[in-house]
């Protein structure tokens, strides 16, 4: 019997990492695979485990911190998904600021991790909307050169790197990403792909079918890089929406969304990532944002009207977390008030990531 795989797919926050994940567990799922997935947060309630849950997946999860900082966190969970019968295949997906993974998270599994795992090579998702700023050099990139040089420091260390969203970008566009990693990371392999569509994944599966992965180790700074993470602000919240008659879920979450981004549009605070999710027994809707110049998007519609439905909010945004609170507060209390609802929060975790602290960091090769 062959040793599972463990595939973990990285890149910044909103680059498209659950989609992608989500992506290739239907696709091992077909081929009679047993997959398992493992999620990560900085704290509790995580609009992506619950979005794949949804989807019927296997789906552990490492809240509280990150894998390189809680690797025995990590493989607990990983040995948690094989109760039954151990996964054929292990999805992860890191917090979207970490980076240093090859060394803290990739590493340790072939080296110290009991169970024997065949680790694919490390893919590392470039998220276009803050990429083309970042890698030209822009003055206005978006977040500070702290946050940037973690945006940098992912796609360092990655085997290969993918441009996601090619089926909502021009060519032009595509074209001038692969010219500028071909100039800040050389020789390391470009793909194309769509997480949305599916457009390039036969190349994707066979770039995680290499071996020799793990091999791109990097000097990072780790005073810039807690810096860099520390610069944005994270929310978690929690709350459950109830209506005198059913209200449209799908409306709700957009509303949140867009009122969020203008309301962090007049801060002049750049956004990461936000994502809504409103569930309702068997029903799931998710809107999402992926920075502060694109538009809201309903990345799972519920198509749903329901009376009552619990919503958790996930924001990572380059703002004082305190006052990130105020803003979600103040969006969600307006949005409902809009579609005739009432909101009551359950319970809120705002703050700035603490220093990367790891459990292991290993710099050479010895297996």
């Amino acid at each position: 019997m062959s040793n599972p795989r463990f595939i973990m797919i990285g890149g910044f926050l909103g680059a498209g990492k659950t989609t992608t994940i989500s992506r290739l567990a239907r696709h091992f799922q077909d081929q009679g695979l047993r997959v398992g997935i493992v999620t990560n947060d900085q704290a509790t309630d995580l609009v992506d485990t619950h979005m794949l849950r949804s989807q019927g997946f296997d789906v552990g999860e490492v809240p509280g911190s990150c894998f390189c900082c809680n690797f025995g966190a990590l493989t607990s969970t990983v040995e948690a998904l094989g109760e039954k019968n151990f996964p054929d295949v292990i999805l992860a997906e890191p917090v979207g600021s970490c980076t240093d993974l090859v060394a803290t998270v990739v590493r340790p599994l072939m080296q110290i991790y009991q169970r024997p795992v065949d680790v694919a090579p490390y893919g590392v998702i470039l998220k276009p909307s803050h990429g083309l700023r970042i890698l030209r050099g822009s003055a206005n990139a978006g977040f500070s050169p702290k946050a940037a040089y973690i945006f940098n420091k992912q796609l360092e260390e990655a085997d290969f790197i993918l441009i996601n969203r090619i089926d909502e970008l021009p060519e032009a566009e595509i074209a001038e990403l692969e010219r500028l990693l071909g100039k800040h990371f050389p020789g390391v392999p470009v793909l194309r792909v769509s997480a949305r569509t599916g457009q390039g994944f036969d190349t994707l599966l066979n770039s995680l079918d290499q071996g020799g992965g793990g091999q791109r180790l990097m000097e990072l700074d780790y005073d810039i890089y807690a810096e860099g993470e520390a610069e944005l602000g994270w929310l978690n919240s929690s709350l459950v929406v109830r209506g005198a008659g059913e209200f449209e879920l799908d409306e709700l979450l957009m509303n949140i969304v867009n009122r969020l981004q203008a309301m962090l549009a007049k801060e002049q605070a750049e956004t990461a990532h936000l994502k809504a999710i409103g569930m309702s027994e068997d029903i799931y809707g998710v809107a999402n944002l992926v920075s502060s110049d694109s538009a809201a998007e309903l990345s799972l519609p519920s198509s749903s009207f329901v009376a009552q439905a619990r919503v958790i909010v996930n924001a990572r945004v380059a703002i004082d977390p305190e006052r990130l609170q105020e803003l979600v507060e103040e969006a969600v209390k307006e949005s409902c008030t809009t579609l005739g609802v009432h909101a009551a929060f359950e319970q809120t975790q705002s703050f700035r990531p603490g220093r990367p602290v790891p459990t292991h960091r290993i710099l050479n090769s010895t297996r």
